[in-house]
């Protein structure tokens, strides 16, 4: 199956390819003609399964025929549990937007950081990305208005519904119209879940996507305990030490990502960072450099690094560990395929230790921690 079976115009699957992208994965190629079709989705799928596009591309196309509205009345709402959830999702739709046919304005909110810059940065938004917090103080103080919405969306459901997000879940379905198309997606189909379907999705499309196990065999692993003060030059040694000629390195933001590769630069390693900030020419140009070896190391986010397929990448280096297990396995999984071995490195912080156990036991793989104070780090 490709993209262009599914129903998207032209300008997306021109970014599609730009971003390295191939085929769908089982969740847009169910969820992209559902969602386009206006239908309701329940959607039962892993983290790193590719679920943020399956509802990125089809909503941005569906609003580019949707009536003008009023200033600070937003379109469509993507409900998140986390304010990191809520940078990633909308890093994604800054992705895609250049794809409309109209000029379409997303925006992430957040608590944690001042309201007053993010009431000011509500003019004109089409889409809104909100933890529930923040998004009922913006609605208290007229910065924002919900009873306009067309699509509704609930990004990982089972966590949106624990007892701390109930009430502000409640009050915020009370503001919405009733007529709107719902998307509700979950990693995990439980009680909640099945209670939130009858209460609010309209004859839905269920898609229930199992997961599939990366085939991480081929990999030799290998962590090291640094702190996060040694993690560059820790890096700088290894790049160094391994003769690295090929590397794809796994940043936690694209602030990271940028400083990352800066700083390899200024230590004389040929680096470059791939983020949404980029420009579209700019991500396909350092994708195809990147393939063809012209450029030795991409530092780049998980959203993006989604799309990258090599199939002789010989290391894939974790700078910080990803928060699910599962983008782990992913990221990895970039390395050692097509029957060729490959090599993963991970950088651990003393912090991480423990999170760095869990991903093992769901690997089922145990990894040697090498500590780097041993090593003058």
């Amino acid at each position: 199956m490709t993209f262009s079976s599914l129903g998207l115009s032209k300008p997306f699957l021109g970014i599609l390819a730009e971003q390295g992208y191939t085929a769908p994965y089982p969740i847009q190629a169910q969820a992209i003609p559902a969602i386009l079709e206006k239908k309701d989705i329940l959607g039962i799928a892993k983290t790193g399964s590719g679920k943020t596009a399956s509802y990125v591309l089809p909503i941005l196309q569906l609003l580019e025929t949707a009536e003008k509205q009023k200033n600070r009345h937003v379109k469509a709402l993507v409900l998140v549990p986390t304010r990191e959830l809520a940078v990633q999702v909308n890093e994604v739709f800054k992705t895609f937007e250049p794809g409309a046919a109209v000029k379409m304005k997303s925006l992430a909110v957040f608590g944690g950081t001042s309201i007053n810059m993010q009431m000011m940065s509500m003019q004109n938004v089409d889409i809104l990305v909100a933890t529930p917090g923040r998004l009922l103080e913006l609605v208290e103080v007229n910065a924002v208005h919900l009873n306009e919405i067309k699509i509704l969306v609930i990004d990982e459901a089972d966590k949106l519904l624990n007892t701390s997000f109930t009430k502000e879940f409640d009050r915020i379905l009370g503001l919405l119209p009733a007529k709107r198309q719902n998307l509700l997606f979950s990693a995990t189909l439980n009680k909640e879940i099945t209670e939130l379907n009858k209460l609010m999705l309209n004859q839905p499309e269920v898609i229930n996507i199992e997961e599939k196990e990366e085939n991480i065999e081929l990999i030799d692993q290998s962590a090291y305990l640094v702190e996060d003060s040694q993690k560059g030059p820790l890096l700088r040694h290894l790049i160094d030490e391994l003769q690295i000629g090929q590397a794809l390195i796994f940043a936690s933001s694209v602030a990271r990502a940028d400083r990352v590769a800066d700083k390899l630069r200024r230590n004389g390693i040929d680096a470059q960072s791939i983020h949404s900030r980029k420009s579209q020419g700019a991500r396909t140009d350092l994708l195809t450099k990147f393939k063809n070896k012209k450029i030795p190391i991409l530092v780049a986010t998980d959203l993006l690094a989604l799309g990258i397929d090599i199939e002789d990448l010989p290391f894939v280096i974790n700078y910080e560990l990803p928060r699910s297990p599962k983008v782990f396995i992913h990221r990895i999984g970039r390395t050692g395929r097509a029957e060729t071995s490959g090599k993963a490195i991970s950088f651990i912080s003393p912090e991480e230790e423990p999170h760095f156990y869990i991903i093992q036991k769901k690997m089922k793989k145990r990894v040697k921690l090498i500590n780097a104070k041993e090593m003058g780090f």
